[in-house]
């Protein structure tokens, strides 16, 4: 298998833009006055991908495996924390293929609404998402259906990639990019478009430093896999075809506390009166928290990943 670092490239998100494009939203980007969150910023954009379809930004990942490998008459099988489960049910329910998902017990009720919802067959399986991923190595070997993994598989990170060409057209000459890494598949597509042109962050909770550890260590490493976002960013290791990309083009990661990634949720609401779940907002706490301090005129852009959450009073 050659590296995922010469397949996953721009010329080939750029094909799987055009294969995905009439099933995924092209998300807002909003600027804001970095007074506005107490941030000493010239300009800050938010590449709002929680009104993506299935509420993240993964189902373009979905959509790209879907659309482009073979499925068989058995379906597809998916191993996920929540967003990823939601995106290969929805869809799979648009292109009529059969679904079955399983995820950990710390998935959040949101999560598993919205799976079953689309209408795939939803199995709960174990304390964590490698657990899950465990349980639906095992169905796929006996069910015959195709796994489409959550980060580490060509087509996912091709489809994530996408955000990268939408955000260079709507927010045109960053500097920096902030983005929140589980498994690493968003950070390794959007990378991947970037290609060293602008910095890209990765932004990575306390609890679960999945891309730091590996890049200490020089390969995909275990990590810790717990925290307030741990159903979207605690696989406990980044991908082995993620990492190649993430060492060549991701220029550092900072880690944010669940404290952080909690105020950054109330800023969303209060200023912008958007509702993210934590991992939808980790990347945004890094600013707010000082984890990432730009530079005097920098240009920032964040994604905002997700919103698959049950209704929070953040007014309190």
């Amino acid at each position: 298998m050659s590296d995922a670092s010469t397949t996953v490239n721009r010329t080939e998100i750029v094909r799987t833009e055009k294969i995905i494009r009439p099933y995924v939203r092209r998300t807002p980007v909003i600027e804001l006055a970095g007074a506005d969150i107490g941030v000493e910023t010239e300009r800050l954009c938010l590449k709002l991908e929680l009104f993506q379809h299935s509420g993240s930004f993964k189902a373009r990942g979905a959509f790209a495996n879907l659309l482009t490998r073979k499925i068989p008459a058995s379906g597809v099988v998916a191993a996920s924390g929540g967003n990823h489960g939601a995106a290969v049910a929805y869809a799979a329910m648009k292109l009529n293929v059969p679904a079955k998902i399983f995820v950990p017990t710390i998935s959040s009720p949101a999560k598993l609404q919205r799976i079953r919802e689309y209408g795939a067959d939803l199995a709960v399986e174990g304390d964590r998402y490698a657990d899950a991923l465990a349980a639906s190595q095992i169905w796929a070997q006996q069910s015959g259906a195709l796994p489409v993994h959550a980060f580490d598989q060509d087509e996912t990170m091709l489809g994530q990639g996408t955000i990268g060409m939408e955000i260079d057209e709507q927010a045109p000459e960053l500097d920096t990019l902030l983005v929140s890494v589980g498994g690493g598949g968003l950070i390794a597509g959007v990378a991947a478009w970037v290609a060293g042109r602008f910095k890209v962050v990765g932004v990575e909770p306390f609890a679960s430093p999945t891309l730091t550890r590996a890049l200490e260590a020089g390969r995909p490493v275990d990590a810790e896999a717990g925290g307030l976002a741990a159903d979207s960013l605690a696989p406990r290791r980044i991908g082995d075809r993620v990492f190649p990309i993430a060492a060549k083009y991701v220029d550092s990661t900072v880690l944010v506390a669940d404290e952080a990634i909690r105020q950054a949720q109330n800023v969303l609401w209060q200023v912008l009166r958007i509702v993210a779940e934590p991992g939808g907002a980790a990347a945004f706490s890094a600013l707010l928290s000082g984890a990432y301090r730009p530079k005097t005129g920098e240009r920032v852009a964040v994604i905002i990943s997700g919103g698959n959450t049950t209704a929070v009073n953040f007014d309190r």
